[in-house]
């Protein structure tokens, strides 16, 4: 199994957490596509990490991501690549600095295009992450590469928002994968109620996204797999830090289509990666066997389409239970993910 990940700009992350009344550092290479990746290997999938890698920082990354099994596929620079310090010892974490890196300049944009265009041909399955700061490069970059990966029969998942999601879906995407609250910022969604949601991931379909993941903070999310809207309730763990929960389901999805299973079964490993990443202080982390044996407590109920009901459903009418939680909000019980615009600190 093989997964290209566009990573325009990986960051250097140093967190202090404090172990014994002492401080305990830790340096990681990190941002949305690296936590993406980072589950996808805890889950044996190899992973082609493309990415810009820039001055003192790109060169530290790229060590660091070799040793933890990448194979990366890096434009080398000089200048200042993204980086920050986060401070976990009280529990909460605080930004103590933070830089975004330059800007990729119009050469190297094009040495790393062509080099995620070659290797998502070679791979089959490619997922477009956001880059840290929003500067980093044209947003249009995304629309290009979703058209272009898809005209050479490469599977395109994104897990974006605001410009970079538009020019996404623009370019057409097997699978899309936001938050409401993102949707919300953006203007797409005004209730919160599931018919509200499941009406914006039917536009979302409409502007060029084949299949839909929209998680909900606390609450189960939504996936529209064709013409089946389901509801998916990962595991009740308790929770150490929510970011990258929203990564790890998207690479836990990932991992079920490059093994070849359908979306419905995937999203049960996606489920169940980001509700133990959640549990964990590591951002893209957990056991491969913890993962399989969470996916059993997944509960996923069709609301809508074929598989809502034993009748002939051919017109996407609702089951009974379908037709009650599009009716009201639906209950607020535990859930995996807190939702953060890509999630890319």
């Amino acid at each position: 199994m093989d997964v290209t990940i566009f990573a325009p700009s990986p960051a250097l992350t140093i967190t202090i957490e404090e172990q014994d009344a002492r401080p305990d550092i830790h340096i990681h290479a990190g941002g949305q596509g690296v936590w993406q990746g980072r589950m996808l290997r805890r889950l044996g999938v190899r992973v082609t990490i493309c990415c810009a890698l820039t001055g003192e920082t790109g060169r530290v990354v790229q060590r660091l991501l070799e040793d933890e099994g990448f194979r990366v596929v890096a434009v080398e620079r000089s200048g200042r690549g993204a980086a920050y310090v986060h401070d976990r010892r009280d529990g909460q974490r605080t930004e103590v600095a933070e830089m975004d890196g330059d800007p990729l300049g119009r050469h190297e944009l094009d040495e790393l295009y062509g080099a995620t265009l070659r290797e998502g041909i070679a791979s089959g399955l490619t997922i477009l992450s956001g880059p840290h700061g929003e500067g980093a490069l044209p947003a249009d970059t995304y629309r290009r590469l979703a058209a272009d990966l898809r005209t050479n029969d490469v599977r395109v998942v994104v897990d974006l928002a605001g410009d970079r999601m538009t020019a996404a879906l623009e370019g057409g995407v097997d699978l899309l994968k936001v938050s409401d609250e993102e949707l919300r910022a953006d203007g797409l969604l005004e209730g919160e109620d599931v018919g509200s949601v499941v009406a914006a991931m039917e536009a979302l379909r409409d502007r060029g996204a084949r299949d839909v993941i929209v998680t909900r903070a606390d609450r189960p999310f939504l996936v529209l797999d064709g013409r089946t809207v389901h509801e998916v309730t990962p595991p009740a763990l308790q929770t150490t830090d929510t970011r990258g929960g929203g990564d790890s389901l998207t690479a836990g999805v990932c991992a079920g289509l490059a093994a070849g299973e359908p979306l419905r079964e995937a999203i049960l490993t996606g489920a169940a990666a980001g509700a133990l990443n959640v549990t964990r202080h590591g951002l893209g982390t957990g056991e491969q066997e913890t993962i399989a044996r969470l996916r059993d407590s997944v509960r996923v109920r069709a609301l809508r389409g074929p598989s809502a009901d034993d009748s002939d459903d051919s017109h996407g009418r609702v089951s009974p239970d379908g037709l009650a939680a599009l009716a009201e909000p639906t209950d607020h019980r535990p859930h995996h993910e807190e939702p953060a615009p890509e999630d890319p600190a």
